[in-house]
């Protein structure tokens, strides 16, 4: 499936203090008996120990093994640098080896385990007993990702030990475990409404959090729950992963969800008559929709390669839903009727949804290099009871290089499109795509505003859309790294443009806007500290509180 942009794990400015509380309070680490040999680039830098006896970086050969063995190592994996495998060229030049070195692999031995099983880490090395062993392969450097992608390691390193006899080696792979128990979304900021003129009006704080245990009892299943509270609207949910069910390549995972929710539609002079929310008739400035979804996934993977990753799941949900019996509102200069894309009463979703990723990152969190995409495929099934038929797409991209100076630079960019007559819920909410308005919170939404709209664009009169567009730029300068508590901190800086665009604003566009305000995009913006911790990874992000600033330009509510 297309993986989530990191910004929905994030602490908005009131969380700030709560976590400053708890870094004075300190946790204790989780250290390793056995330290690993060698420190990869990565937010939690691993204390050096002394190599055994025998061994070898695994872009260097077995001793004795001939001196084209001894140029590639001097050379590194890729032929240049110093050989250390950081990239980071700062070693001596080096001859580059004139022909591959190969060994057979006669074993392969884990080091630093305490807790996770063998299996489980063999799981993620694609070699076997007999393989022939290029130590040029990129599939080692990305077999080193993947064990640190699992979350259940600090650090992961692979080396070669001499084996039996001449061309034949054994690979060490030395991990050292970390916490396994850890918070993987936390959302906390404060919903708002505005005025006629774009000025914020604070209604309620709302919270999201995600908590999992990744590796029960060193098998590698998932458990996890999660809770999301806001105004009038919550929800809760679990969820279970086995990475290989009974032993085989494929993985099984399966999720259940509640909410209770409501959303609110309109742009202005909204009127509107709803005798099943007498309650809700103090929102004058909205339409409210009432609903409640009771619904669960299932779904199954199996790895394609090192790095990509198949995956499908069927989600079946019931959704009763109260929506007002008439409803109307200023589409730009026009009072038009007020479409809730949701069947009044009971209705059924049911989706089917395939998806692949391909990760080289070397690291999940704070990735210094490496790329991930993915391409997700879902549709809702009449044929199989849905009340809704429509078919979805949605891509995305995401690259990081370092540079020479350890600064970091990303590129993350994606793309979506609706095809039918979905719930609303499964359209493409504008503040999924702007930084300046906070993301749903599993699937809750509790802010009213519109996006601040800089530009100028009739993006003012979108809330859900149809298709949707985000390019943007990250910059980020490491502040720290440690083994304690805190293993990373960077401060980050984000711009970009977005685009959300229902079909009637691209073929029917709202009536007062001409030229360049027909395009409905806008400017994103974000600024910050990313912390990796013992217990997971957090954004302390400024976008909510730079999203209370009055917009710009355009008609507001």
């Amino acid at each position: 499936m297309v993986v989530p942009r990191p910004r929905h794990a994030c602490l908005r400015p009131a969380a700030a203090a709560a976590l400053a509380w708890w870094l004075v309070l300190g946790v204790a680490p989780d250290v390793a008996a056995q330290p690993v040999v060698e420190a990869p680039e990565r937010a939690a830098p691993e204390r050096a120990a002394p190599e055994r006896e025998g061994d070898e970086p695994v872009d260097a050969p077995p001793d004795g093994e001939g001196a084209g063995g001894a140029a590639a190592a001097a050379a590194g994996p890729n032929g240049g640098g110093d050989g250390d495998g950081d990239g980071d060229g700062d070693g001596e030049a080096a001859p580059v080896a004139t022909a591959a070195v190969r060994y057979t692999l006669e074993g392969l031995e884990v080091e630093g385990n305490e807790r996770t099983s063998l299996p489980v880490i063999l799981r993620f090395v694609p070699f076997s007993v007999g393989d022939v062993l290029d130590v040029a392969d990129e599939e080692l450097e990305l077999t080193r990702y993947r064990l640190l992608g699992t979350g259940f390691f600090s650090s992961a390193r692979l080396s070669l030990k001499k084996g039996s006899k001449r061309g034949a080696a054994v690979l060490v792979v030395h991990v050292t475990e970390r916490n396994t128990l850890v918070v993987q979304n936390l959302s906390m900021g404060i919903a708002a409404d505005e005025d006629a003129d774009g000025n914020a009006k604070p209604l309620s704080p709302f919270l999201g959090v995600e908590a999992a245990e990744t590796n029960l009892a060193g098998t590698g299943i998932l458990v996890g729950a999660r809770l999301g509270l806001a105004a009038d609207q919550w929800t809760l949910g679990a969820r279970f992963a086995d990475p290989a069910v009974l032993g085989s390549p494929w993985s099984l995972s399966a999720s259940f969800y509640y909410a209770d929710a409501r959303d609110f539609f309109g742009n202005r002079q909204v009127s509107f008559e709803s005798p099943g929310l007498v309650s809700e008739r103090a929102v004058t400035d909205y339409a409210v929709v009432a609903y409640k979804r009771l619904g669960g996934t299932l779904g199954a993977g199996h790895d394609l390669a090192v790095a990509t990753r198949l995956s499908f799941d069927y989600r079946l949900e019931r959704i009763a839903a109260i929506v007002p019996t008439v409803a109307s509102h200023l589409r730009g200069a026009t009072r038009e009727p007020i479409d809730f894309d949701i069947e009044p009463g009971v209705s059924v979703l049911s989706e089917l949804r395939a998806g692949v990723v391909y990760d080289t990152r070397d690291t999940p969190f704070l990735p210094k290099r490496g790329v991930v995409t993915g391409l997700q495929l879902g549709a809702g099934l009449t044929p199989l009871g849905s009340s809704y038929g429509f078919a979805k797409a949605e891509a995305e991209l995401r690259a990081w290089w370092s540079l020479p100076w350890s600064h970091v630079v990303g590129l993350h960019a994606e793309v979506g499109a609706i095809f039918g007559a979905p719930p609303f819920f499964e359209r493409f909410y504008v503040g999924d795509y702007t930084d300046l308005l906070p993301d749903r919170v599993f699937g809750l939404n509790p802010d009213r505003r519109q996006p601040p709209n800089y530009l100028g664009t009739d993006i003012a009169e979108v809330r859900y859309g149809d298709y949707a567009a985000r390019l943007a730029g990250e910059y980020r300068i490491p502040l720290y790294a440690g083994t304690g508590s805190v293993y990373g901190v960077d401060f980050f800086a984000l711009v970009g443009l977005y685009a959300v665009a229902a079909k009637r604003d691209l073929v029917d566009p709202p009536s007062g806007y001409s030229g360049a305000a027909l395009a409905p995009l806008d400017l994103t913006y974000n600024l910050g500290f990313r912390v990796e911790t013992y217990v997971g990874g957090f954004s302390l992000a400024f976008s909510n509180l730079l999203g209370l600033l009055p917009g710009r330009g355009g008609d507001r509510k």
